[in-house]
């Protein structure tokens, strides 16, 4: 493989492999759905996410309110429409936090070897000893309950995962030929790794970030239904299942549809990770 990262022709390789995944497409389709629905939100004709009705407490699934209504008459189709957009946010800036974080450290890291390697693969290793869903615990109690804590939370606790996949990947392309020529023309070692190597360690890098993006819904749901995450009023599904679990048996309906949305939208990533890991892999023709 060239400079290029991905070339017209392995892209159009890529994309008949997923299509001939049935499971890839579904995943594909599943978050397709939820990302339209986050982005399109704002110009839906759904009821406005915060307003309250104390006439409409606890309502069941009917032709006004399709998915019921919450504790205080809020309509829960809406809080979910508008919930999709604070999760997959969190999700996607969270992996994005941590790619932007993990990426370079575990190339210099693979890159230099010696003793950087060495420190920063300690680190690394410290980092990994802490269960992630701690850690993202600890750091968001630490920075403050928010949604943009938690995101910086996750992502950080999510880095080490990248420092150790990226260096792992540099280790494996660094001694092959075309590196060694750039090396030997004289290339400075800035211009080897942006040009010769991170192309070439892009695709394990889009798998683990998609199969990520999953893990980090999940964690942002879980700071949020602990009141670390998203704050009040504002929906997400996490919050929503928070306020579901003091009315389970009254209005069961109310943590029915954010643990399904939750659950089918971490299905869809991880279904479209594993397609674009077959895709993505050259041994696979």
């Amino acid at each position: 493989m060239t400079e290029a990262t991905v070339p017209p022709r392995s892209r159009s390789r890529v994309w008949r492999k997923l299509r001939r995944s049935p499971a890839a497409l579904a995943g594909l389709l599943i978050v397709g759905f939820f990302v339209a629905l986050a982005v399109l939100a704002p110009v839906l004709p759904i009821a406005d996410p915060l307003a309250t009705s104390w006439t409409a407490i606890r309502k069941p699934p009917s032709d006004i309110y399709l998915l019921g209504s919450d504790d205080i008459g809020r309509d829960v189709l809406s809080r979910m429409i508008w919930g999709a957009q604070a999760s997959l946010m969190a999700g996607v800036i969270s992996v994005a936090i941590a790619l932007f974080t993990g990426v370079p450290l575990g190339l210099v890291a693979g890159y230099f070897g010696g003793w950087v390697d060495i420190i920063i693969s300690r680190f690394t290793d410290a980092l990994l000893a802490m269960p992630f869903l701690i850690m993202a615990i600890a750091l968001a109690a630490f920075l403050g309950p928010s949604l943009t804590n938690a995101m910086i939370a996750i992502g950080l606790s999510a880095m080490p995962v990248f420092i150790r996949l990226t260096r792992g990947q540099v280790l494996a392309v660094k001694t092959e030929d075309y590196v060694e020529g750039a090396r030997s023309v004289g290339l400075g070692h800035i211009d080897i790794m942006s040009r010769y190597i991170l192309p070439n360690i892009v695709p394990p890098l889009i798998v683990q970030a998609t199969l990520t993006v999953a893990t980090a819904i999940i964690a942002e749901a879980s700071l949020s239904f602990l009141g670390l995450g998203q704050q009040a009023p504002a929906p997400s599904w996490g919050s929503m299942l928070n306020v579901a679990k003091n009315f389970l048996t009254q209005a069961p309906w109310m943590a029915i549809w954010p643990g399904a949305a939750i659950f089918l939208v971490v299905i869809g990533f991880n279904l479209l990770g594993d397609g674009l890991r077959d895709a993505l892999d050259p041994r696979e023709h």
